[in-house]
């Protein structure tokens, strides 16, 4: 997955559907759950399948849902209602465990099959942190298969299924349980070889504290950043695009080792730098390479 901003958006709503092919983002999630009310969902399916429809090439970025909760009837319903019109993935809420994701993905096997799509074509990131159980199974995802493109997590649900009265401090920062969510997304995501996609920043009027999140985010390994404002998708993007400098010093890196093969370990600007730098350097090159779309404050 190479998005940077992944901006969700009410699906029953045809205002906000029509505004957010102009948000800049790399991918927009058509909500079907927790944005939409119990007696708005089936209307909902209607909008997001229409919606998909209507955008068959997907010029101005990735078109995702995020559908209801697996064990919940209203799952099936959202992807026999969806699936037909080609998102490019699903966002999958409350996983509990990487079987949900293998199961998710049967579904996904049938009705690709039935509708005459690819196989495998769509992808799934979970929500891997919304129910306490989940902690427990963060390890396991890298049994998946090539369907999983990332790992993301959430607060608030996990909040109140805990029964958190806030999971942030006084200064904006996570409390340790929170803390500990966030950093197990983080390397489950590594561990299954896929970008870790940080949570949403709740307040989308505080442009100061979404950017520092971005900041940490990006500088503990996350690849991405859930929006839920299409004003708050500029900062992601900036945020999450490699800077001159560092895309500068990574070709150096890539540059020297490309010239000395077979050498693990080589001296640059002073400093050691072996095979992890390498790798790292790597990554900032790719990443650079496909944040192609400039973001909504550049345009």
């Amino acid at each position: 997955m190479s998005a940077r901003s992944l901006l969700f958006v009410p699906g029953d709503s045809d205002r906000k559907l029509a505004k957010s092919a102009d948000s800049g983002a790399d991918a927009v999630i058509v909500d079907l759950e927790d944005s939409v009310a119990p007696a708005a969902k089936a209307a909902a399916r209607v909008r997001a399948r229409e919606f998909l429809l209507a955008h068959p090439a997907r010029d101005a970025g990735e078109l995702w849902v995020r559908i209801n909760p697996l064990d919940t009837p209203e799952a099936l319903a959202d992807l026999v209602a969806i699936v037909a019109a080609r998102p490019d993935g699903i966002v999958q809420p409350k996983t509990r465990s990487a079987a949900d994701v293998v199961r998710l993905g049967h579904y996904l096997d049938a009705l690709e099959a039935q509708h005459g799509l690819e196989p495998g074509g769509i992808r799934i990131l979970p929500l891997a942190t919304e129910t306490p159980e989940a902690l427990f199974s963060l390890g396991g995802f890298a049994q998946c298969g090539p369907r999983l493109c990332g790992v993301s997590w959430g607060a608030e649900d996990l909040g109140a299924a805990v029964g958190a009265s806030a999971n942030r401090e006084a200064d904006g920062g996570w409390t340790a349980p929170f803390q500990l969510a966030r950093s197990l997304c983080l390397f489950a995501a590594s561990a299954a070889g896929v970008p870790a996609v940080d949570t949403v920043h709740t307040d989308f009027r505080d442009a100061d504290g979404l950017r520092a999140a971005c900041v940490a985010a990006r500088r503990d390994g996350f690849a991405a950043k859930l929006a839920i404002h299409p004003g708050q998708v500029g900062i992601i993007n900036e945020c999450f695009m490699p800077g001159a400098d560092e895309v500068a010093h990574a070709r150096r890196v890539v540059e020297l080792f490309a010239a000395h093969p077979g050498v693990a370990a080589l001296a640059l600007d002073g400093r050691m730098i072996d095979i992890p730098h390498l790798r790292q350097a790597q990554r900032i090159l790719e990443r650079a390479g496909e944040a192609r779309r400039p973001s909504a404050t550049t345009r």
